[in-house]
């Protein structure tokens, strides 16, 4: 048989060490399609219920695996669908390929059925890397410069590949006038960059100097983790994570703060309160109000993107290197601090902060506290579990009250913030790491969005999972929550039912019917009991947990206007008004009188 187009993109898929991919067919990628099935599955093609979640499955696997993500969709409505879960990628620095179908060459411009200018629709989320492929002799390059370009840029890139081409005879480049060849597969290594030696002497005497040193640390310090630590003991520094670094450092070192910002912990608002000197470490951390007050603090930022640096706070050395490289290099330079009473004063607000949110997951609620749901699973959860959070008011407690240990991992859509990634990304995981368990953190909102169907992507798949299990966790409240309270705190504008509430549904039924096994749970005591049988089955289960939508996700810096705002919306007649009162007034308690230290 003639080799096609298509068999050749399957088998340099394959020469790229690519073991799947995550897409959905459409007439666009027939001759793809066909391919693969030539393939005997290597890469295997996995099917996602729709193209935004095989964006997000690859998203995922990129994000857990530390490789390439690669999606695949037809022309027009199915490359549409790429878009959000590529922009997520984009938005959160992960290489991902996108290698997607077009109308046959011979009808482009006619306006033609399915016919989308995927160049306009594409140049923004594969800004780094796009390409359209009218001839065969264009591959490899073509496909091998988005996988390299994907991993140099950490960006989403994307190949255009019209339905026609993809079923003509493969021809490779010739060694000729207006021909472009490829190399061997192979990945560039991760660049090691040195700032100047100079810039690394100033950043050593700023630390030398300051007397209440702060550590903010995000994604970027992931290869660093143990020079993160080594210049925070010798600092006597508190060591603060963005959300997307929260995996970074172990919870349970003892001046680790936790997270920062408006899912933050209170220690973490408090060291950036208090402290005189900050170190960011690969972290865009965008809220500038959760920093130091400007003036407040000598600064540093190490990133290793200099288009990225110096623009979230004032700083006054900026280090352009990868992380572990250039604190390696200031390590040397760094004097012991012979005063602890800062990071005594750090680990005691730690160590009653973890009190508090004990405490504050414990209070009775209607049905069951949502903190508890987290707080049960960080008593059981194994040390190389990855787990996954989408986005609403069930982040806040992925942030506040998952304690990270081991070797877990743990991710988001940290910059887009975007509903949906928390089951894909689950089962993207899974591809990257079959013999570990996942763990999905999930809304009801984001489940009636798209995580429902994508139920039946983990039933059909489970088999290929060494280790099967996969737990979806459903914060079952019938409410878009995160927008409901940030209606009421931002605006004082009280719960409006016809946006905010969502139908009830059965997400145990659905599971089952699905064919996974499920755990209904509408009492704060069997909230333990389902993990552990969850985290003991032999196969991915749901917890369809029953959670009161008014335990209020409070910043450790609420303001005066915030709570004010949110009283004003009781005052205007809030569905839940007097029970979301009662509940807040206890929560806040807990914070406000902590528990003696012995």
């Amino acid at each position: 048989m003639t080799r096609q187009v298509g068999d050749h993109v399957v088998e340099r898929l394959r020469e790229w060490g690519v073991a799947q991919v995550f897409g959905y067919p459409g007439d666009g990628i027939n001759g793809l399609i066909a391919a693969f099935g030539r393939a005997d599955g290597k890469p295997a093609f996995i099917q996602a219920r729709h193209e935004e979640m095989a964006a997000f499955e690859a998203t995922g696997y990129a994000k857990f695996s530390g490789g390439v993500g690669v999606c695949t969709a037809t022309s027009g409505p199915g490359a549409i669908h790429l878009l959000n879960g590529l922009y997520d990628a984009k938005l959160d620095h992960v290489p991902v390929v996108a290698i997607v179908g077009q109308t046959a060459r011979s009808a482009m411009g006619g306006s033609y059925q399915q016919e989308v200018d995927l160049q306009s629709l594409f140049k923004d989320v594969a800004s780094d890397y796009l390409v359209e492929v009218n001839v065969p002799s264009q591959l490899p390059n073509a496909l091998d410069r988005a996988f390299r370009t994907a991993v140099a840029r950490r960006a989403p890139t994307a190949v255009i590949i019209p339905s026609d081409l993809q079923e003509e005879p493969y021809e490779a480049p010739s060694h000729d006038f207006k021909q472009v060849p490829s190399s061997p597969p192979s990945l560039p290594s991760a660049p090691t960059v040195r700032p100047p030696q100079r810039e690394i002497e100033r950043a050593a005497e700023i630390l030398n100097a300051g007397s209440r040193v702060a550590i903010l640390i995000g994604q970027g310090a992931r290869g660093a983790a143990d020079e993160v630590a080594r210049v925070a003991e010798l600092t006597g520094a508190g060591v603060a994570k963005a959300l997307l670094g929260k995996d970074v450092l172990s919870d349970e070192l003892p001046y680790v703060t936790g997270s920062i910002g408006l899912l933050g912990t209170r220690p973490s608002y408090e060291l950036m309160r208090d402290c005189d000197t900050l170190l960011i470490v690969g972290s865009n951390f965008p809220y500038a109000q959760f920093m130091p007050d400007f003036g407040q603090a000598h600064a540093i930022q190490i990133d290793i993107d200099g288009t990225m640096i110096g623009m979230r706070y004032p700083t006054e050395v900026n280090l352009v290197g990868d992380a572990k490289s250039t604190l390696s290099e200031l390590i040397p330079l760094l004097h012991p601090k012979p005063d602890r009473a800062w990071r005594l004063e750090i680990e005691q607000n730690v160590i009653r902060w973890w009190q508090t949110i004990e405490r504050q997951s414990l209070l009775d609620a209607k049905p069951v506290n949502p903190m508890r749901v987290v707080w049960e699973l960080s008593q059981r959860i194994p040390d190389n579990a990855m787990v996954t959070a989408d986005s609403g008011s069930s982040t806040n407690w992925y942030a506040r009250c998952l304690r990270m240990h081991g070797d877990m991992r743990g991710s988001l859509s940290g910059t887009l913030a975007t509903m949906g990634p928390g089951v894909p990304y689950a089962i993207g995981a899974k591809f990257a790491h079959p013999d570990r368990p996942a763990i999905a953190l999930v809304g009801d909102g984001a489940m009636q969005m798209n995580g429902l169907a994508e139920l039946l992507t983990i039933a059909r798949y489970q088999d290929r999972w060494t280790d099967p299990r996969l737990i979806v966790c459903v914060f079952h409240n019938n409410d878009l929550n995160q927008v409901t309270w940030e209606l009421r705190a931002m605006g004082g504008a009280p719960k409006f039912e016809e946006s905010q509430t969502l139908p009830d549904i059965s997400y145990a039924d659905v599971a089952r019917a699905a064919g996974l096994a499920a755990i209904p749970v509408d009492s704060a005591e069997d909230v333990g009991p389902a993990w552990e049988a969850a985290l003991e089955a032999d196969r991915p289960v749901l917890l369809d947990i029953r959670t009161d939508p008014e335990v209020p996700p409070i910043p450790p810096h609420a303001t005066w206007e915030q709570m004010k705002d949110t009283a004003e919306a009781v005052l205007r007649g809030d569905p839940g008004g007097w029970h979301l009162v009662a509940q807040g007034a206890k929560t806040k308690a807990q914070e406000i009188f902590p528990a003696r230290d012995a």
